[in-house]
């Protein structure tokens, strides 16, 4: 098989790790994306790497951020949805809050905020710190279609798992397994004890490690700027196996990184590199363009795979866990027609008192235009959580392009 190479404009990412889906000769890119260049064009005159995506300057022309010796970036970001993310983000306070979209078919960031109500700045979306909690799920409902064959419709019979899950809930007992669920609703509702059960009965710790790694757990997201790896440790415990299988720690991801992964399941499989800078300008007189050709990662998975788990994630808005949010008061949807293809994910670290809770997501799910990823790094008293961010940055994006019964948020 021949390798395809690629350079990323930011900190060095290990090959080997990159290209692991590749070495293992499990996947294959299809025809029209193996051709690709082996390096870029001619590079900018200045190092992106170094670039502070929390400083931007936000204009009728555009959204730009400075670089050494004068000279300045100029973003693909949507100055609407921008606005739109960091206006949520301040309007509530959120103590802590990360949030990525992008073109899922180009690449191309469409918003990119980071904030914090106090203490040092830092930016939020590339840190690995929060934990991947339920959104963990996509990866395990990726590998039980990929390694184990199983589809949306493959049902399991369960019993307790909403907080915790107990060796005695992971064993199939008819007399009182009194609930049933596929796996479509299994991950619209975060059904815990489900994906435990399915995922110790057919997959071992190396099928979950390998499907997380062709995601792009365990290396940086290949990214403009540096950006911590997000972190895999599948245990080789039984009970253990299966809780990290629901999302229950041993993993975690940055906001980019959970942007990365649900672009991939919006793009059929086909991991992109996400780009962030159009050009660089000096003095007003643009001296770098950024090629228009989307970078092309990895095939993570195979188009059926991926279509099967965007198949489970629609459950999520469409009486899931993340319903309540998407409708207002009177059950009227935010995002009327739209079928939106998501999953939460909510985790606590009691000590600490930080609550964390996710939503990834891409939409209209028939043909994708934005893929999304929102944390919130919440303390005991709260006032949003992450779908709720998420949702705000759709609603822009669809007021924007003028879909009709969709509104700005406020």
């Amino acid at each position: 098989m021949k390798l395809v190479r690629w350079l990323s404009l930011g900190a060095a990412v290990g090959l080997s790790a990159v290209l692991w889906p590749f070495l293992q000769g499990e996947v294959a890119l299809p025809p029209s994306l193996s051709k690709l260049e082996s390096a870029r064009p001619s590079g900018p005159p200045v190092d992106l790497g170094k670039m502070d995506l929390t400083r931007l300057d936000q204009r009728l022309s555009g959204i730009t951020t400075p670089l050494e010796a004068g000279y300045r970036a100029r973003l693909t970001l949507n100055p609407k949805v921008q606005s739109a993310a960091l206006r949520t983000m301040k309007k509530y306070r959120v103590p802590e809050a990360g949030l990525v979209a992008l073109e899922p078919k180009t690449g191309k960031v469409i918003a990119y905020a980071s904030y914090l109500h106090e203490g040092d700045s830092f930016d939020v979306n590339l840190r690995a710190d929060p934990p991947a909690a339920s959104v963990f799920k996509v990866v395990t409902g990726s590998a039980l279609v990929e390694r184990a064959g199983l589809s949306h419709k493959t049902e399991q019979c369960y019993r307790g798992g909403r907080s915790k899950i107990t060796e005695a809930e992971l064993k199939d007992n008819p007399s009182r397994d009194k609930w049933c669920a596929n796996l479509g609703t299994a991950m619209g509702r975060s059904l815990n004890v489900v994906f435990a059960r399915l995922a110790r009965k057919h997959l071992t710790p190396r099928d979950l490690t390998e499907v997380g790694g062709a995601f792009g757990f365990g290396t940086p997201v290949p990214f403009v700027v540096p950006n911590e790896a997000p972190t895999i440790d599948i245990p080789e415990d039984p009970l253990e196996f299966a809780r990290a299988s629901a999302g229950f720690w041993h993993s975690t991801l940055s906001p980019l990184a959970a942007a990365s992964l649900v672009q991939t399941i919006a793009n059929g499989g086909v991991t992109l590199e996400p780009r962030i800078v159009e050009s660089v300008e000096r003095r007003g007189n643009v001296v770098w363009t950024a090629p228009d050709q989307p970078r092309v990662v990895r095939r993570a998975l195979s188009h059926d795979t991926a279509e099967e788990v965007k198949r489970m994630m629609l459950n999520t808005v469409n009486g899931g866990s993340a319903h309540k949010i998407f409708h207002d008061q009177k059950g009227r949807s935010f995002l009327p027609g739209i079928a939106v293809a998501g999953k939460t994910g909510t985790l606590t670290k009691h000590r600490e008192n930080r609550h964390y809770t996710w939503l990834v997501a891409f939409a209209p799910a028939e043909d994708p235009e934005i893929a999304v990823a929102a944390v919130i790094v919440n303390t005991p008293r709260w006032r949003i959580k992450g779908p709720h961010l998420a949702r705000e940055v759709l609603r822009a994006h669809f007021a924007d392009q003028g879909v009709k019964g969709v509104s700005f948020p406020q």
